[in-house]
């Protein structure tokens, strides 16, 4: 085959995987074929086309090639900048590797009956993502307090606002907790967590004065505000992809009369691969639970008047 009909093959090719992806992210379908999949094909076609002489030349191609996919969502205005950052190491990654494989494939003596294997991996990809079930995950905070339990239950069960964040990541679009209130006590009441994109509705199943406060989750705001670089589009993801399903205060008294306040998040979220994702929602959950926890301390630790 000659390089001009492998570079048009390649074209076909890619044009088929552009649309589907398109087609995959309108429809809301954030999982394997779309992270993994199409990246590693795109690196691997560009290693086709290429030719290189080196495997390490092919890496590099796919690489870059399948880092710049994501760009093509975006520029489509079909998803927003910091959605496609955090896809591009993901992508990249995945399509050096489709470039060394490539590589393999046309340089070395791969058994020709296992190309119609590859043929499959679309189904495959897109039979998990449209029955895979999301895995429950738990992000764990604590902080010392210089208070003791009594006080600190004060600001766990409502605090007021807090003020306008100066660190950079809640500058990006995250949404970030502004202050929460409660309507009620004990068990049955029900805490309204307010955050820049909306509120959490979280009803109260455990009230244990000053010691725990358990709630579940029955609404979630929006996880962030994307920036598109046009049109009003808004992303499929923003809504019931990251999604909380229960938290907890646990207060402990420590020997020195100050108190252990600790914070939990159970949360899943709906992209795919689960881990890598994880990565990234754990580090934002982390960073709200610290907002809100030296907001806490920052109030139980002043001086009374």
């Amino acid at each position: 085959m000659t390089g001009e009909i492998r570079a048009a093959v390649a074209f076909i090719i890619l044009a088929v995987m552009i649309a589907s992806g398109f087609c995959l992210v309108s429809s809301g379908v954030y999982g394997l074929t779309i992270f993994l999949l199409l990246p590693g094909a795109a690196g691997g076609l560009v290693a086709w086309v290429e030719r290189p002489e080196f495997s390490g030349r092919a890496l590099r191609l796919g690489a870059i090639a399948g880092g710049l996919a994501p760009l093509l969502i975006l520029l489509a205005g079909r998803d927003g900048v910091i959605c496609m950052l955090m896809a591009m190491p993901l992508a990249a990654f995945l399509g050096g590797i489709g470039g060394w494989l490539a590589y393999q494939i046309t340089n070395w003596e791969f058994p020709a009956r296992g190309l119609p294997a590859l043929l499959f991996l679309p189904l495959a990809t897109l039979g998990w993502d449209f029955n895979a079930k999301p895995p429950l995950f738990e992000v764990h905070t604590s902080m010392e307090i210089a208070a003791p339990p009594e006080r600190v239950w004060k600001y766990v069960i409502a605090f007021p606002q807090l003020p306008e964040p100066t660190e950079w990541y809640f500058h990006t679009g995250l949404a970030y907790p502004i202050r929460a209130h409660i309507d009620g006590s004990g068990r049955g009441a029900v805490r309204y967590c307010e955050f820049s994109t909306g509120p959490f509705v979280e009803p109260i199943e455990v009230w244990d004065e000053p010691r725990l406060l358990r709630f579940a989750v029955t609404e979630n705001p929006a996880p962030m505000r994307e920036w598109l670089l046009y049109g009003n589009a808004e992303p499929k993801h923003l809504h019931g992809y990251l999604v909380s399903k229960q938290g907890e205060f646990r207060l402990t008294l420590l020997p020195n009369g100050h108190t252990l306040l600790e914070g939990t998040t159970w949360y899943q979220h709906g992209l795919w691969p689960a881990t890598y994702w994880r990565w990234w929602s754990d580090a934002i959950i982390h960073r709200i639970h610290f907002r809100v926890m030296n907001h806490i301390r920052t109030l139980a630790e002043a001086p009374r008047e």
